[in-house]
């Protein structure tokens, strides 16, 4: 039976994120959820910012990880699949996608940010993981093709507190399944793959490099087939579908 942890609910905080890292360093603290209606400092992955407007979702599950960093680097692919079950609830006829190593995408556009942070004390690892979902709107100045949960549904009624509620049934539901191995959840990944068997554009280091998206590798890195035929496995960087705007 899924867990259902407590949530606290601010108005408006810095960042979810950086709420549950204070938590976590204080120590005693609960598996718990901490949403926002609104953020001053949101950020995502590499540091960007994350414009956070009243009306989309600003949560953070932090918990302890008892399979340690094994686990821990499984749980990225896990929110990106509960927010595209979340997604997909609430507008089944969505192309909803995902694009390495962790981008909600319908279209070519974002739904969501994902920010996962973790952390060690003497009762073990803790693990903070930062979702932002697009609900109600798409964040003015987002930088590039966004969207949100309202026009994916068609439905402006649709409220960030009943799209929690689905998230955090389909989180407890992904890591508990990213605990019990990763191989079930790199299937679950790879068939919304956004880009799987075509050309892409990928940045480790700076450096671009190009090939065709071949597979997702047993731990997570992305599988590049290169024009000379040999592989290239990669395990940071952004990808650009070749042709995308």
């Amino acid at each position: 039976m899924s867990q259902v942890w407590p949530v606290h609910h601010f108005g408006t905080i810095d960042s979810t994120n950086t709420e549950a890292r204070r938590r976590a360093q204080a120590g005693g603290f609960e598996d718990c959820w901490i949403i926002a209606d609104e953020q001053t400092a949101g950020r995502g992955r590499l540091q960007r910012e994350w414009v956070s407007p009243k009306g989309n979702l600003f949560s953070t599950a932090l918990f302890r990880e008892p399979g340690g960093i094994p686990t821990a680097t499984r749980i990225p692919f896990a929110a990106a699949l509960a927010i595209s079950d979340t997604a997909l609830e609430f507008a089944p006829n969505a192309d909803v996608r995902l694009k390495w190593p962790n981008d909600v995408r319908v279209g070519g556009a974002k739904l969501s940010g994902i920010l996962v942070e973790t952390g060690r004390d003497e009762q073990g690892l803790w693990v903070a993981a930062g979702m932002g979902i697009n609900v109600a709107e798409v964040p003015p100045g987002a930088g590039q093709a966004a969207t949100c949960i309202a026009d994916l549904a068609q439905n402006k009624s649709i409220d960030r507190i009943e799209v929690f509620g689905v998230l955090a049934r389909y989180f407890i539901a992904r890591i508990e399944q990213a605990r019990s191995g990763f191989e079930t959840v790199r299937q679950d990944w790879l068939a919304r793959a956004e880009g799987l068997g075509k050309q892409v554009r990928v940045s480790p280091g700076g450096v671009p490099i190009e090939g065709v998206f071949e597979d997702m590798a047993a731990d997570g890195a992305l599988i590049l087939r290169l024009p000379d035929g040999s592989q290239q496995t990669i395990r940071a960087g952004d990808v650009h579908l070749i042709g995308e705007v």
